[in-house]
């Protein structure tokens, strides 16, 4: 009788009882909780103090009590005409970097994808702008644009094409000048990412449509794209949030200028905070650029759920 009460506890075939929906939670989240903390101290916490301070009119001195004004930041952002005008600068920035570098990232990888002699160094040569950190390449490309010494103007000059320019300081080729070297330094990792896509791919596809009649083209648009087009909108959609955020390649290449034609929105809130004290009224931007970011990201999730739905 005993033994018989023993094995219905344990189960029919003698085995301890599994645990409970609660207890296999609990172990989930232990297990989760030392790659969740540093994200809730180091991201969320911050996130949610610079909301707070947003609606306060916190200021630089030690002295100075800050005071809770609620949305009067964000009134006085709807009317600073420099702020917008940087929020435009940010976007044709952000747009500006991010399509061309898809497009050239895009034909890198199909050419690197092909069998060609010494592949291996061209993929090892084509990765090197991404290993240099952002504050390195902008020192490289302000010696490149050089009025007097740089290797552009040299030549610009050795090829009669006029004397050259001071690229980084005048008003009409400021902005694309730093718009090209984004797109440099920023294409290696959607290189790697199209590049890891295409290798993905089945060739019995491409031989398959080949043996059709299906040109270069056509299996492209019919085998290739389709097999990418979820990492091709997954890395889009990330450079075009970097983009949007970048701070140290354009600090260190020009500041924001010549008069702001540079003034990315984030170095706009930099000085706001750390040039003129104005905590709370950065803090205010930086909640413009969060909404913006988050409307990316919306859009973006959106148009996955819906290709998911399709191919269900």
């Amino acid at each position: 009788m005993v033994s018989a009460g023993v094995k219905r506890r344990s189960g029919a075939d003698g085995a301890h009882p599994r645990p409970g929906t609660a207890a296999r939670d609990r172990a989930a989240w232990f297990l989760v909780l030392p790659a969740l903390l540093p994200i809730l101290i180091l991201s969320v916490g911050p996130l949610l103090y610079g909301i707070a301070l947003a609606f306060t009119d916190a200021q630089s001195g030690r002295t100075r009590s800050t005071q809770w004004i609620g949305t009067l930041n964000f009134q006085d952002l709807l009317h600073d005409t420099l702020f917008w005008d940087s929020f435009r600068i940010g976007l044709l920035w952000a747009f500006g970097v991010t399509v061309p570098q898809f497009l050239l990232a895009l034909g890198l990888a199909l050419l690197l994808n092909q069998k060609l002699r010494l592949r291996w160094l061209a993929r090892a040569l084509a990765i090197i702008p991404w290993a240099m950190p952002e504050v390195v390449v902008g020192i490289m490309w302000r010696l490149v644009y050089n009025p007097d010494a740089g290797i552009l103007n040299e030549t610009l000059r050795d090829l009669g094409l006029g004397d050259g320019r001071d690229w980084l300081t005048g008003l009409a080729t400021a902005l694309p000048a730093v718009i090209l070297v984004g797109i440099w330094a920023g294409m290696p990792q959607t290189t790697v990412a199209l590049l890891a896509g295409l290798q993905n791919t089945p060739h019995e596809l491409h031989e398959a449509a080949a043996l059709d009649g299906a040109g270069a083209w056509r299996r492209f648009r019919t085998v290739t794209w389709p097999a990418i087009k979820p990492i091709a909108l997954a890395i889009s959609a990330l450079n075009l949030i970097w983009n949007f955020n970048s701070f140290a390649l354009v600090y260190v290449l020009t500041s924001g200028g010549p008069g702001g034609r540079t003034r990315l929105p984030m170095l706009f809130a930099y000085e706001e905070a750390f040039r003129y004290g104005q905590f709370g009224y950065a803090a205010a931007m930086g909640c413009v650029m969060v909404a913006v970011i988050s409307v990316i990201l919306a859009c973006y999730l959106v148009g996955r759920i819906s290709a998911g739905g399709e191919q269900r």
